[in-house]
């Protein structure tokens, strides 16, 4: 069983148990409790799934908003990108990631996908498996046996170095991969306290926290537009992320990424990219920490399929059991924890009438944890996913990658990227959590480890 036990507030159970409905055409809204929903938003959303059912209406302060935890519900509005489109939370990142993915709706949106979405093909994504492998060597050569690191905190700098090298080859100096990581780190800790404070100030306002989070993002932004001149001046052509960006076209009009969209793509990579597979592979050994015996299965699959050479791409699929811990780890600690879209205008779902501007979440944490599509969903299982399950699961329960139109652009390299690190650590080292620490998933953007995850490490 996990020691991270989701418990709920005497106050939040009392304000479910007194709820105020307020009448609409075809259903009613359940009056939430924002301050509680902020404190503990996984415990506040599994509350409400469990006590509700599969649609809930509540408030988050003037915001009408639903709970969906029906697949059916969820895959419907997963699949009507037009009706339902995103919600503010990601938008409030406007000045980070800029017109990206993550943020983009309408006609913006769909042609940056359909120009993004060739960069993302297997084939081209496999190309960087070496890169992947051999920074992760890079970072393995200065462990030591027997010493105490921070797991989340190593693998966050090598998934960012990886990405930084993917996207821009060889073009980047040490300030301007400074710089730009410096951007990402105050953005989080921007987004996190903005999440929390009960006064949210608009972001011209000029609070020192503000003001911080405009220096460092001004500052990478001077860094990226630098090397995407650079490269336009250059004319070269090289197989990173960058040039293929460069060379898309739309297949309607032959128009390419502006300086500007290509910044904001950038960015969205950046940020994206790497803090996802970071927090995936952290509650990954945090949970083999917690079940030696999935760790001791992992490594004897990969003797048994690699021996003592260096792992390569093509010997993914033969790595059956490194997936399924992956793909658990993903089922228990979604990274991404949350979808939240609002509707663009008076509708239905599942038979309840949803006006326009309501808020819809839909929550990877509830899903992934439901005993209605999980045996024993507290548990960390790896077989569990042995003979695919995932595909008798019905759409809509399991989206560590969303669904629909709307499935992550980056998934492969994410799963590539996870399975590759795991494994090639996995075959040198083993590792142990230290004893009497906090492990304590925080759910802001994504979910991640609030103090890091500290483990004592022993050669494999």
């Amino acid at each position: 069983m996990l020691n991270q036990d989701v418990k709920l507030s005497n106050n939040l159970k009392k304000n479910l148990q007194n709820v105020l409905t307020l009448p609409g055409p075809k259903g009613k809204f359940i009056v939430g409790n924002a301050i509680e929903f902020g404190q503990d938003p996984l415990g506040f959303l599994t509350q409400c799934a469990q006590q509700y059912g599969e649609i809930v209406p509540f408030r988050l302060g003037n915001s009408p908003t639903i709970l969906l935890s029906n697949p059916e519900y969820i895959d419907q509005v997963l699949k009507d990108n037009k009706l339902f489109v995103k919600a503010n939370a990601l938008r409030t990142l406007n000045a980070l990631l800029g017109d990206g993915l993550l943020t983009s709706e309408g006609n913006t949106w769909f042609r940056q996908r359909r120009l993004a979405q060739p960069v993302f093909h297997q084939k081209r994504i496999s190309g960087y498996g070496e890169v992947m492998v051999d920074y992760t060597n890079s970072m393995l050569d200065t462990w030591k046996d027997g010493e105490t690191r921070d797991i989340n905190a190593d693998i966050m700098r090598l998934t960012f170095n990886i990405v930084m090298k993917t996207l821009f080859s060889s073009d980047v100096t040490e300030e301007q991969a400074h710089d730009v990581a410096q951007a990402m780190s105050v953005a989080a800790e921007w987004f996190l306290a903005k999440q929390k404070s009960p006064v949210s100030l608009p972001e011209k306002f000029p609070t020192p926290s503000n003001l911080r989070y405009k220096y460092a993002v001004e500052q990478m932004d001077k860094h990226i537009y630098q090397i995407i001149q650079q490269r336009r001046t250059s004319g070269e052509e090289s197989l990173d992320l960058l040039s293929m960006m460069m060379q898309a076209r739309d297949e309607d009009d032959g128009s390419q990424m502006s300086d500007k969209q290509l910044r904001d793509e950038i960015a969205t990579l950046i940020f994206a990219g790497h803090e996802t597979s970071a927090n995936t592979l952290a509650w990954t050994w945090m949970l083999l920490s917690q079940y030696p015996e999935v760790q001791t299965k992992l490594q004897q699959e990969l003797k048994e399929v690699l021996g003592d050479r260096s792992l390569t791409v093509a010997d993914l699929p033969a790595l059956h059991y490194t997936n399924m811990v992956i793909k658990e780890t993903m089922r228990l600690y979604p990274v991404v924890w949350n979808l939240d879209f609002q509707a663009s205008r008076d509708c239905e779902i599942g038979g309840y009438y949803v006006p326009a501007g309501c808020t819809i979440f839909m929550s990877q944490w509830v899903m992934h944890h439901s005993d209605r599509y999980f045996e024993q969903p507290q548990a960390f299982n790896p077989e569990r996913w042995a003979g695919d399950l995932e595909k008798q699961l019905p759409r809509g329960v399991y989206l560590p990658f969303g669904n629909g139109p709307r499935t992550c652009i980056g998934k492969s390299f994410a799963l590539m990227e996870s399975v590759l690190l795991l494994a090639t650590i996995a075959q040198k080292f083993k590792m142990v959590l230290v004893a009497n620490q906090s492990l304590v998933p925080q759910p802001t953007i994504t979910l991640q480890p609030q103090n890091g995850i500290k483990v004592l490490l022993s050669r494999g």
